[in-house]
């Protein structure tokens, strides 16, 4: 706080007021980096935790999704960080001690990968023969390389989060709580060890989550082929199968057909061979049957049907192996036969698909139904994590599987039992990471038990709440409810090595929860968890005396790291126990709808199992951000601009602004366009910055008149101004409603409004306000009070806003606090000291958000300024139909309204008439009394044919005709008796008619307009006689002046001779100034213009111009007093 008081006492001693640093454009980046420097040189963020601690505020707990550093941050982390930032900010300034602390995924194939590139790599034996502690050093040396670009982006973006106090998940005390929960698991009996046929990355040497292999589908072609399978009660008699995958044809264990699906023996007749396949599937065999030529009479020339029989008669027959590799197995009497099952389909192939449960989830599923393989026993596999054939198949032994098609396709060939080759374009999973083909492989693993606590994971589902909720109940309930148990092992070196010890025939199992356990039954203390150290470590048997229990070789997949954060970032159980218990589950977490089937499933599984308890009770998802063109973003193809370009032209806040104003932050994508972020400066920021200019200069030269100017809550309440009133009760219901909505985490509702509240105060209050707060309608005191007015709702805006757009509102807070009287205290750290108030407190951040005074709040004002905005705009579409320009005014503003309330016509006729009639530059407005309506509208009803369809069927016509052939009188009858009797039903006038009001009335010099509803019309009288145009003219001539002394730089309180001369002949302006003169009067404190014959010799011009005033040139001057 010492860096603190030096600022205070420095700024403290020079109360800057003035307009020098308030450019007419604001440079939005720059002030933000100022900012930014501000916050770094006061520790604002620090601070800020200290206040709030000091206080012993309610903890608030968030948890940050740890992103890997291996890459520099993009536009779903700045969405994900942003929404993050404004709910954390949010808490913070509602009462709440948060901690954000940052956190780092450290482990796994990311960084895996990265170092085998680096290192050409491109098998896991060259991994050990280097050493797996040279491997994992360098995968060390890499993890933290982009921290400081990731640190310095998110600064800048605004996000406040601790990178001092991070956490890591490669951390000892991380990676130990890892293993703490991975040990209760294992003591519930939630653990087991087996077969799981994966995704498989052959670059990376690995198998993937089922989640992973859904990021990179790709078009392929690929070689498809019909193989036959000769039945051994009959060989002259062969089962057809086709395939996409032909290098899974050595490992073929059996063959499956569909139960109920009808299958035909025929005989080839251009082969002589008979075949049995699916009826269905004959085209397959025989494409011209798929052709617009093809009938029924052709089958002949192409097969005969010898037989026909369900797959269910099929079911067990056995047939002679395409290849004899696995022949001799242990179990090959179960091998080579017929299978049936419901997952075969007719939409492809022959009905009869081959099974090589090594390499495919339901060939696994059925062939161990069926007894074909043993759960958790070998079973061929002759393909290495390279994906290299093995020597069990030597043809082919060292060739990739995707490059061994065609060997083998001409040993099926060779042997006679290739029916057909062809090929075919389909999608296929490529790796997210390497970019390589996938394939799908049984890998031994470690598995959690997710399917025994299924129904837990949903009961915990439905105790949180998500926006949008269609994630929760949709997709995520979806996922839970189709749980299947979870790998969590990897076959990998840089990760959290599994805890288990173990027998080598896995005998004799122990799992360790921490390394005091493990120093305990090994004599060997460790302070790193990593393989290169725990592989080292040997536990004597407790069971057989002399045998030691080695560690087995795999390591956690990374989700199971990042779904241990809650406890592992605190070190939990061995640290921080009370802290954790007392803050969990998370109050917050957001991150991407990618997470649903990633983090927010691990979390959930994790925290289930260990606590029966869901990790987290609010959660705001948000979609994926995409190219302009709607494709995915890409670093290859630069489809989108660079973040940092974006903000350094157009600033944080408004890309932060962008972003949670997009369906983005209801889980849907936003195709990201700069133009989009340019929208928001000229929308919000520029219009913002200017009332808060406006109101800066008006101050001043309030107090250049001796007065200061002290902010009063007082004189804000005490005003009668209607649009004091009306603008005070605007902002209660914006920080009522920004309330509302971010405590149901709706944050992408709270913008539309601002941007509606901003264009209410600029173009409405602060326009029709303008003379008032500049002190030339009114006087001081008027002036005074509107700037009183307008001072709060900044002040307000200011706060409300600060944690969506947290530089512009510190910018516009250190301006506004000098003013408040407790600015005094903030010298020698005040600034940074409890209790926090605006005007003592350093930063916007330190103040809390207000909440709104139900006193203040005020309809009637409300709906009366919404009349008045009606009645404008419709006048000045009426003055655009008929091309009359402002300047010149018109006679009379005729409104008819329907129904309004006594409120409304009292305003409008009594103390917001004078600004409807200045707005519109008309000489009088007439409100149309209900009785005299007729003379001027025609009420008309049509009938909302949905609803009355149901109600009369057939009478429907009839009804619809009565309706609309109804007079005014009777349609204002019908409208306010409520109902209308009609071919024997009857209609709610209310509900299930519509009522427009259109403008009837006869004369050339009207011209109309209404609303869309057709509640509202107002009419203006545009006759155009000597008396309007002159007074046009006075206004233009008005104009003219003010522009001049704009132009000469003079104060309001400047006063000056004004000159004009026009063509003598005919003297239109000297005759508008003549029949204006009161006009001219009010506007310049009694200097009326005169001709220029009559200015004396010795006048000091300040200016002069030639303009033009309705069609004719006039030389236009102002000249210093001169006295005569």
């Amino acid at each position: 706080s010492n860096s603190n008081s030096n600022s205070n006492s420095n700024s403290n001693s020079n109360i800057n007021r003035n307009m020098a640093n308030l450019p007419p454009a604001l440079d939005f980046p720059k002030v933000e980096e100022e900012v930014c420097e501000k916050w770094l040189k006061e520790t604002t963020f620090k601070t800020q935790t200290r206040l709030s601690q000091e206080r012993e505020d309610e903890e608030y707990t968030f948890y940050d999704g740890p992103p890997f550093a291996t890459g520099l941050p993009h536009y779903g982390h700045i969405l994900a960080g942003t929404i993050k930032d404004v709910v954390t900010r949010y808490a913070s300034m509602t009462g709440k001690y948060v901690e954000r602390r940052a956190g780092w995924d450290c482990h796994g194939l990311p960084v895996e990968y990265e170092i085998d590139q680096m290192l050409n790599i491109t098998h896991r034996d060259q991994v050990l023969e280097m050493g797996i502690d040279k491997y994992n050093a360098t995968c060390r040396s890499i993890v933290t390389r982009y921290t400081k670009e990731w640190e310095s982006t998110v600064t800048r973006l605004g996000r406040w989060i601790d990178f001092e106090n991070d956490y890591k998940t490669m951390d000892p005390s991380f990676m130990e709580s890892v293993w703490w929960v991975f040990q209760q698991l294992f003591k519930k009996n939630l653990v087991y060890q087996g077969y799981k046929v994966m995704p498989f990355s052959t670059a990376c040497g690995t198998p993937i989550s089922n989640f992973e292999a859904g990021l990179n589908y790709k078009d392929v072609r690929d070689i498809t082929i019909v193989a036959s399978f000769p039945l051994v009660d009959d060989e002259s008699t062969s089962l057809i199968a086709w395939t996409t995958t032909p290098w899974t044809l050595p490992s073929n264990l059996a063959l499956c057909v569909h139960p109920k699906l009808e299958y035909l023996k025929i005989l080839d007749k251009k082969s002589g061979k008979k075949f049995i396949m699916a009826k269905s599937r004959l085209c397959q065999m025989y494409p011209t049957m798929s052709s617009k030529k093809w009938k029924p009479a052709m089958a002949a020339e192409l097969y005969e049907v010898l037989e026909t029989m369900t797959g269910k008669d099929l079911a067990g027959k056995r047939y002679v192996p395409l290849f004899d590799y696995f022949t001799k197995d242990e179990d090959a009497s179960q091998y080579f036969q017929v299978l049936s099952d419901n997952y075969v389909t007719d939409d492809a192939g022959t009905g009869i698909v081959h099974q090589a449960p090594a390499f495919g989830e339901d060939d696994y599923r059925v062939c161990l139904a069926h007894k074909v393989i043993k759960k958790g026993a070998e079973l061929p596999c002759p393909v290495d994590s390279n994906g290299l054939f093995t020597a069990e198949i030597p043809p082919v032994k060292g060739v990739h599987v995707k490059q061994a098609d065609a060997k083998l396709i001409e040993i099926i060939k060779e042997s006679g039992r290739l029916i057909q080759k062809d090929s075919m374009d389909h999608s296929y999973p490529f790796c997210w990471r390497s970019d390589t083909p996938l394939i799908y492989k049984a890998v031994p693993s470690w598995f959690i038990k997710v399917e025994e606590i299924k129904d837990r994971l949903v009961e915990n589902n439905k105790k949180t709440y998500w926006v949008p909720n269609n994630v929760k109940e949709g997709r995520f309930h979806n996922w839970l409810t189709d749980a299947r148990d979870w790998a969590v092992s990897r076959n990998r070196f840089w990760g959290t090595p599994i805890p288990i010890w173990a027998t080598e025939d896995m005998s004799e199992v122990i799992c360790i929860g921490s390394i005091a356990e493990l120093a305990e039954l090994s004599g060997v203390t460790v302070d790193d968890l990593h393989r290169e150290v725990v592989d080292k470590v040997e536990i004597p048997s407790k069971k057989t005396p002399g045998v030691m229990l080695r560690r087995i070789d795999e390591v956690f997949d990374c989700w199971f790291e990042s779904g241990s954060m809650p406890y592992a970032q605190k070190h939990y159980p061995f640290e921080n126990k009370e802290q954790f218990e007392k803050g969990f589950p998370a109050n917050f977490i957001a991150e991407g709808l990618d997470q649903t089937r990633g983090w927010f499933y691990t979390l959930m599984v994790l925290s289930t199992a260990l606590f029966d308890k869901p990790a987290f009770q609010n959660l705001i998802v948000n979609g994926l951000v995409q190219a302009a063109d709607g494709k995915k973003m890409s670093k290859r193809l630069k489809n989108y601009p660079d973040p940092i370009i974006v903000i350094n032209k157009y600033g944080a806040d408004a890309l932060r602004m962008y972003l949670i104003n997009s369906p983005v932050v209801r889980a849907e994508s936003l195709k990201f366009r700069e133009e989009g972020v340019l929208g928001v400066v000229k929308e919000v920021f520029l219009p913002w910055y200017n009332a808060f200019r406006f109101m800066m200069q008006n101050i001043e030269r309030f107090e250049s008149t001796g007065q200061k100017f002290v902010p009063s809550l007082d004189k804000v309440r005490g005003t009668t101004n209607p649009t004091d009133v009306w603008i005070s009760a605007a902002t209660q219901q914006l920080i009522k409603y920004v309330n509302e909505e971010m405590q149901a985490y709706r944050l992408y509702t709270v913008t539309p409004q601002l941007v509606r509240f901003i264009t209410q105060l600029t173009n409405w209050y602060v326009r029709l306000n303008r003379d008032r707060l500049k002190g030339a309608e009114g006087g001081d005191v008027d002036a005074e009070t509107g700037l009183q007015v307008l001072y709060d709702v900044l002040l307000n805006m200011t706060t409300v806003m600060a944690p969506f757009t947290p530089f512009i509102t510190e910018f516009f807070y250190q301006h506004l606090r000098k003013m408040q009287p407790s600015f005094a205290e903030a010298a020698d750290g005040g600034g940074s000291s409890n209790p926090v108030k605006a005007g003592k407190s350093d930063s916007v951040h330190f103040l809390g958000i207000p909440t709104y005074d139900p006193s203040r709040l005020n309809q009637d004002a409300v709906e009366a300024m919404e009349t008045l905005q009606t009645i404008v705009e419709l006048g000045r579409n009426v003055r655009e139909k008929r091309l009359i320009n402002l300047k010149t005014p018109v006679k009379n503003i005729v409104v008819v309204l329907r129904n309004p309330s006594e409120n409304v016509i009292n305003a409008i006729t009594g103390s917001l008439k004078s600004y409807i009639l200045s707005e519109l530059n008309a000489w009088d407005l007439t409100i149309v009394p209900q009785e005299q309506e007729h003379e001027w509208v025609t009420l008309s009803l049509t009938p909302d044919f949905k609803k009355l369809g149901k109600k009369f069927g057939k009478k429907m016509k009839a009804v619809a005709e009565a309706i609309k052939a109804m007079s005014h009188a009777e349609a204002v009858a019908a409208l306010e008796k409520g109902s209308l009797d009609i071919e024997g039903g009857t209609v709610d006038a209310l509900t299930e008619m519509v009522s427009k009001l259109s403008f009837s009335k006869e004369g050339e010099q009207w011209e109309s307009a209404s609303t869309h509803e057709g509640d509202f019309v107002i009419a203006v009288d545009c006759t155009q006689d000597e008396a309007i145009l002159a007074a046009g003219r006075a206004r233009e001539l008005i104009n003219a002046i003010q522009q001049l002394r704009k132009n000469a730089g003079l104060d309001l309180t400047d006063k000056v001779e004004a000159f004009f001369s026009e063509n003598e002949t005919d003297p239109l302006i000297e005759a508008a100034v003549s029949g204006n003169v009161d006009v001219f009067r009010n506007k310049f404190k009694g200097a009326v213009p005169v001709p220029k014959r009559f200015a004396p010799d010795w006048s000091v011009v300040i200016g002069c111009e030639t303009v033009e005033i309705a069609g004719s040139k006039v030389d236009v001057t102002i000249c210093r007093p001169a006295v005569a």
